[in-house]
């Protein structure tokens, strides 16, 4: 039986052919990147390559001195005869699938993503593929999304009743995409958007990148709380329940994130208000993106992949399971000068990782514990 074009080893998505990694767990010489959320850009690689809006997060969260090249979408770059391209996944601003063809047989691996416009970031492009690497997150019926804009009219009417009665508004995001897609979607006629530094810092690497994203306050103990209770503040789920958030008392906590579709989960993140806000595909984006890309089979990385994966074989789809790293908190790619500004997540919250002997290829595949309703990070997606 001949070797697949990509492969899954210990070290990550491996295309023997070109001699490179996508998204790799462990250093590697050449690691093509689908974005910069921690559990897919990991330190340490020689060369890296991504898409241009990625460019100077990746610095940010990776070093400004690493070996860097960035395309925009749809340009092909070859390594050893293959072509390599990038495709937009509306995941996050810069974002994308890796498309890999060789001798006419084309591969994609989607990263993470999502199907509905969000207004930032580059909106998801179905790929015709031959084998279909995906994500699933999100990969159970109960998860469907409302339209964004229904979320964010919650989310200012509940900032609006809170300036009203006198309390300081928070709501917590992921540093790098759902704290951008918050702030550019939020009613800015009602007030400041104060913001957490690391959150701070994630918007000034993206608007070093030309992103253009409304004003923010960083924000220190020298601004008054008066001013902060007529403003809303944006921190990452790292800092809840930190003391430098316990300092904004009283105040009202939301929490954005897609596990908030489920029973419990605001109560677990301590929320006042939870707002079920996803960068990831639900059941049904799910399912519409993999059969608009005509695969002949698919394989899952990430999320829900036994549940996802039988179903998609009962309609029809050649599915298979992949156990992967994907998953870890993002906010751990944080720089070591940075990381006193949040505290150290537990055991719990991380969650343990544990490895698998493939009995047929002989490799051992990194492996994440059964998902539960609500993990401490979305980036397996958020948490």
């Amino acid at each position: 039986m001949a070797k697949q074009l990509l492969q899954f080893t210990d070290n990550g998505i491996f295309c023997a052919e070109g001699n490179f990694y996508i998204d790799p767990w462990k250093p590697v010489d050449d690691a093509v990147l689908t974005h910069a959320h921690a559990d897919h850009a990991r330190t340490g690689s020689k060369r890296y390559l991504a898409h241009d809006l990625s460019r100077e997060i990746l610095k940010y969260r990776l070093g400004a001195d690493i070996s860097l090249q960035t395309i925009p979408y749809g340009e092909t770059v070859y390594k050893n005869g293959v072509q390599i391209s990038l495709f937009p996944a509306g995941h996050i601003i810069g974002s994308a699938q890796i498309r890999v063809e060789y001798k006419g047989e084309v591969w994609v691996v989607s990263g993470d993503y999502k199907v509905e416009d969000d207004g930032i970031s580059t909106p998801f492009e179905p790929v015709r593929c031959h084998h279909f690497i995906s994500e699933c997150t999100f990969g159970m019926p109960v998860y469907q999304w409302k339209p964004q804009q229904l979320i964010f009219n919650e989310i200012n009417r509940w900032w609006e009743k809170n300036i009203e009665e006198g309390k300081a508004t928070i709501i917590a995001g992921y540093s790098l995409g759902k704290a951008q897609r918050i702030l550019c979607n939020l009613d800015l006629s009602l007030g400041t958007v104060f913001t957490h530094g690391v959150i701070e810092n994630t918007n000034d690497a993206l608007r070093r990148n030309g992103i253009d994203l409304p004003k923010t306050v960083r924000i220190t103990p020298e601004i008054p709380k008066e001013e902060i209770k007529k403003g809303i503040v944006l921190l990452p789920p790292s800092a809840v329940g930190s003391n430098w958030m316990r300092k904004l008392a009283p105040f009202e906590f939301g929490f954005c994130s897609g596990w908030m579709n489920v029973r419990g989960a605001k109560k677990r993140r301590a929320a006042d208000r939870g707002f079920v806000l996803s960068d990831h595909a639900d059941w049904d984006g799910l399912i519409s993106a993999i059969d608009a890309t005509g695969c002949e089979s698919v394989y899952l990385t990430h999320g829900y992949t036994a549940t996802f994966s039988r179903y998609l074989r009962e309609i029809g789809f050649d599915a298979h399971e992949v156990h992967t790293l994907y998953g870890d908190d993002e906010d751990s790619s944080i720089p070591e000068g940075e990381k006193s500004l949040i505290p150290n997540p537990s055991p719990e919250e991380k969650g343990e990782k544990a490895e698998t002997h493939n009995e047929k290829t002989g490799v051992k595949e990194a492996s994440l514990p059964e998902r539960q309703a609500l993990s401490p990070g979305e980036d397996l997606g958020e948490a």
